[in-house]
């Protein structure tokens, strides 16, 4: 139905929350016409908006009003900056602004979702529902090789779902083929398709995006899943419109429905089923502690009824830091930074329009690999890991007033450990990106930096697995008050010292053959700071430079309650009836490099659990 139009007060299930998560289970629950489902998106629909359709503007997306735009605390370890969370405010979500990424998770990461105590959610309880996702591009005979998948191994593909994949920009880019032969040559190949045959190990590969391989546009939750579907009569969604807080029975964890702001107007939703919060990481947790749900400090001391003690809520905050180091290229190498001249644009945005080809149809983001921690590949540089990892080892006395949290701190080391001291693990991971980061401040003086002359190649470091945990709270009842955020980056020294150890691997990566090929010789780096060649001094590089890359998970975790768990392996919240979470904010563990494909198959497998609680079709 349109999206302004409420057909009804009452509704079989209400979805808080209308991006990735939220209309991919709208869609789902949909299907069977005898339910009714209401979603509430704060944001606007923007499917229309050439931002957002253009693969190569989505930086142009930030810091607009498809933007929540959140901000951390000052970071201790990131020489007290203040560090941007961009998360999408418009129908659609995250999936409407981001960089349009789309990569399979390593197999050993789902897994240890189970091993944390999540019955049913290991690789095989989820691989279909990455398959039900995304379609894979067809890739012709001749582009095999400069793509670097000529020497993969025939796997069918199964994948046939609403996302539409594709190697972005141009295929026969240098840079594919020398990533992956480079990594190839450092003993670490890849002889699958990584979506055909997930990841089980390390190696280098071409990042698919999802968009759409005729039209090169941006394929995302609200042109994929929610736009084939909107004229269903039993769907509805509401845009513009802000949730205030889950309603109650009294006295009672019933939820009967949710209370809103819509068009000036405070209304109320009741479901006859469930309230499903599909707000993302940054938003279910602030909603749940304005509902009563939460630590019963925080709340007592924000004047709000306790409907639900659950300390958990808001805790667990885990996200990608990232840091990269910005090579001059050769002055032949296709890059983006000729975008920064308005007649580049110009010429970029006339042959997008004719012909949907060019440097548009590009986020710039090309290439990924799945790696272990640097140190392994050295005897005695494994060994000072080993002994940073038992020098941080949570204590195992759980006898504390924070006895949930140190269960939960242990748990996830012990996951560290196994995966930090494995050589054949992927537990860290590298990208590229054909276009200078304007991103990341100065290193030195934590400002912006001037748009370099000449065409350049991002090295990125992400820090996959990190050990270092913040949280997210409200500030106050006041909805429109920000939360407090502090993802307390780099707090374990565990994270500095591997992402320190990867920065010094992205300079023996950039001078290996034929990667090195690409660019200028000697090494031509975007600041005096980056010529580091010790840990000391790659630690302070990082501390200066590192940002988010916005894939904030785990404030509402799905994990045993006894370690600090929000909602159990049905995606219900402890102690609470007729409410669940399906959004990042219950991701247990983060997979390597991006969040976008695992929200997408985590809610898909929340539409079939919901569907065979209730018989539904």
């Amino acid at each position: 139905m349109a999206t302004q139009e409420m057909a009804s007060e009452s509704y079989d299930f209400i979805i808080v929350g209308g991006g990735t998560a939220g209309l991919t289970l709208a869609t789902r629950l949909s299907e069977d016409p005898t339910q009714s489902i209401l979603v509430l998106e704060a944001g606007s629909d923007q499917s229309d908006d050439p931002r957002v359709k253009t693969p190569a503007l989505y930086t142009s997306l930030l810091k607009t009003e498809l933007d929540w735009d959140f901000e951390t605390e000052p970071q201790q370890n990131l020489n007290l900056r203040n560090l941007s969370l961009n998360q999408g405010k418009a129908l659609g979500g995250s999936s409407a602004i981001n960089a349009q990424v789309f990569a399979p998770p390593p197999k050993q990461v789902i897994d240890s979702w189970a091993s944390l105590g999540n019955a049913g959610w290991d690789w095989n309880g989820l691989r279909d529902y990455f398959t039900k996702v995304y379609t894979p591009p067809e890739i012709p005979v001749s582009l095999e090789q400069s793509l670097a998948i000529d020497g993969w191994n025939a796997k069918p593909h199964v994948g046939r779902g609403p996302i539409e994949l594709y190697y972005p920009g141009n295929p026969h880019h240098p840079l594919r083929k020398a990533w992956a032969e480079t990594f190839k040559n450092l003993g670490y190949p890849v002889s699958s398709d990584p979506w055909a045959e997930p990841p089980g190990g390390v190696g280098a590969f071409s990042y698919t995006l999802s968009i759409d391989p005729e039209r090169k546009e941006r394929v995302y939750a609200t042109n994929a899943y929610y736009k084939p579907v909107a004229d269903r009569r039993n769907l509805h969604v509401l845009t513009n419109t802000t949730v205030e807080k889950v309603l109650f029975q009294e006295q009672s964890t019933t939820a009967t429905g949710v209370q809103y702001v819509s068009e000036g107007k405070t209304q109320t939703a009741i479901a006859r089923k469930e309230v499903i919060l599909a707000a993302g990481a940054l938003q279910t947790p602030k909603l749940l502690e304005l509902s009563g749900i939460g630590s019963g400090e925080i709340l007592n001391r924000s004047g709000i009824e306790v409907v639900k003690h659950l300390e958990g809520v808001g805790e667990n905050l885990q996200d990608h830091l990232m840091c990269d180091l910005v090579f001059e290229a050769v002055d032949d190498l296709e890059t983006l930074d000729v975008l920064h001249d308005p007649e580049g644009v110009g010429k970029a945005m006339r042959e997008f329009t004719t012909s949907h080809t060019g440097l548009l149809t590009t986020s710039g983001v090309t290439t990924c690999a799945y790696m272990p921690v640097p140190k392994n590949h050295l005897d005695e540089r494994r060994e000072s890991l080993k002994q940073l990892l038992q020098q941080s080892r949570p204590p195992g006395d759980h006898s504390s007033d924070q006895a949930q949290a140190r269960a939960r701190a242990l748990a996830y080391h012990e996951l560290a450990e196994k995966t930090f001291l494995d050589p054949d693990a992927p537990s860290t991971a590298y990208v590229t990106a054909i276009v200078q980061n304007h991103l990341a401040p100065d290193p030195d003086t934590s400002k912006p930096l001037p748009i370099l002359p000449g065409r350049h190649v991002s090295f990125v470091a992400v820090l996959s697995q990190p050990l270092s945990r913040g949280s997210i709270h409200i500030a106050s009842k006041n909805l429109s008050k920000a939360a407090v955020i502090d993802p307390q980056y780099l707090t374990n020294a565990v994270d500095l010292e591997v992402l320190a150890e990867q920065m010094l691997f992205i300079h023996t990566l950039a001078a290996s053959a034929p990667l090195k090929d690409l660019f200028k010789q000697p090494p031509k780096l975007s600041h005096p700071s980056a010529y580091f060649t010790d840990l000391d001094a790659a630690k302070r590089y990082v501390k200066g430079r590192a940002t988010s890359m916005w894939h904030p998970a785990g404030t509402c975790a799905m994990l045993p309650e006894d370690k600090g768990g929000v909602v159990d392996a049905e995606l219900k919240v402890y102690g609470v009836e007729k409410l669940r979470v399906v959004d990042a904010s219950v991701v247990p563990l983060l997979p390597p490099s991006t969040l976008q494909s695992t929200v997408y198959a985590l809610a898909e497998k929340a539409a079939d659990l919901i569907k065979k609680e209730y018989g539904l079709k």
